[in-house]
């Protein structure tokens, strides 16, 4: 029986995987590396630091998709205690309440940003300037990018809605890091047959439906189409393992510089050894910044964060995160002008800069989840014309 193929075996390609032999289909999986993963991949114990500070949010479309299977869960909130260690930094300082000119904000949920025109234009002539700019500061977090003021005001607000959602903090943290969460795809894949190849690199695009969950740089190449670009973030990320100290803050936004602090073994302790604290930042860097001065700066928030940290380190990583942060709309743009899914001839694009809504991992798996529907009925079109062939030769 005609097979689809899956390239890639991030979570976007396991979701295409999943949902596809859920419908019934053959698929085969092949990944370039002898690990599944892609963005996803954690390192190894006994410090488990995820590619990047990564949460799931459960007041998402997928959330309920996700963990039905089984595939997300166990996963821990924030917990309250530490929620009483979330500050921002203003002016310099860190303040424990947003600044009244960010905090006005909240209330204005049912205003709706047009897509045509920039985030820091929209909202300072509807909220004031300085709002604007604490607005952008607050969404460097979740779009990884020095300056969310220049983005599509629509894009910005939609995540400032997301992110800052009147309730308990939406976001789940998976219990042994994200390599815990992609052990699971892939057993559940497995358990409905999907073939899973790693160490197997694919060059040309196989004959039958086929499903790219690649980024966008490697696709570009694979299917030798130049068009298949899109606006990303780039940051520097540091992990940090340190010897726990009671002082030590647990989420700071930095509404100065866009950068982002987070200690996750506040949320799941089994990501470190006993007596010690592991946390994940990242700092948008500035056109033609270099790694050393995004760490520098980076560095200057968790010297108010964690006090004395330097003499506490038993672990550190560096890394830039460049066009893997997820997609950026600019004005005039919306995730509908991104490269689209269905590229023509069976193939099929996934991955979280192309044409599906969602915030983050959310516009991958919300593109694996469409594209396998789609390769399906691809799959079951030439079913039922090689039958119809065979037929009329008998």
């Amino acid at each position: 029986m005609e097979s689809i193929t899956v390239v890639g075996g991030g979570l976007g390609g396991l979701t295409a995987a999943i949902a596809a032999a859920e419908q019934g289909a053959s698929v085969d999986l092949y990944e370039g590396h002898q690990t599944l993963g892609g963005r996803a991949r954690s390192s190894e114990g006994p410090y488990t630091a995820n590619d990047g500070p990564h949460v799931f949010y459960d007041n998402g479309p997928h959330w309920s998709w996700l963990a039905s299977r089984g595939l997300v869960t166990p996963a821990a909130r924030a917990p309250l205690g530490a929620l009483a260690k979330l500050r921002f930094r203003h002016q310099g300082r860190l303040v424990a309440l947003p600044p009244s000119d960010l905090a006005k904000l909240l209330v204005k949920r049912k205003v709706v940003a047009p897509v045509d025109r920039s985030l820091r234009d929209w909202a300072g002539e509807q909220f004031g300037a300085e709002s604007a700019r604490l607005m952008a500061g607050l969404l460097g977090a979740v779009t990884f990018d020095h300056d969310a003021g220049r983005l599509s005001a629509a894009f910005g607000w939609e995540r400032f809605l997301r992110t800052t959602a009147l309730k308990y903090p939406s976001a789940r943290y998976v219990l042994g890091g994200w390599q815990a969460t992609v052990g699971k795809f892939a057993a559940h894949a497995r358990q409905l047959g999907v073939r899973i190849h790693t160490g197997h690199r694919v060059d040309t695009i196989p004959d039958g439906p086929t499903i790219v969950a690649t980024s966008l740089d490697a696709a570009r190449q694979l299917l030798g189409d130049d068009t298949l670009r899109w606006e990303s973030g780039r940051t520097a990320l540091l992990d940090l393992a340190v010897r726990q100290d009671k002082r030590d803050l647990f989420l700071v936004f930095d509404l100065d510089q866009a950068a982002f602090y987070e200690r996750f073994s506040a949320a799941d302790p089994s990501v470190v050894p006993a007596g010690e604290s592991l946390v994940q930042a990242q700092q948008p860097l500035r056109p033609g910044e270099s790694k050393a001065d995004g760490i520098a700066r980076l560095e200057g928030l968790i010297d108010l964060a964690m006090p004395g940290w330097r003499d506490r380190v038993t672990w550190r990583r560096e890394a830039i995160a460049h066009c893997r942060t997820g997609a950026l709309d600019l004005p005039g743009t919306t995730w509908r002008d991104r490269p689209a899914i269905d590229r023509g001839d069976g193939v099929y694009l996934v991955g979280d800069q192309v044409a599906a809504p969602g915030l983050l991992s959310e516009v991958a798996i919300a593109s694996a989840r469409e594209a396998a529907k789609l390769a399906v009925d691809r799959l079951g079109d030439n079913l039922e014309k090689s039958h119809t062939r065979r037929s009329a030769a008998g």
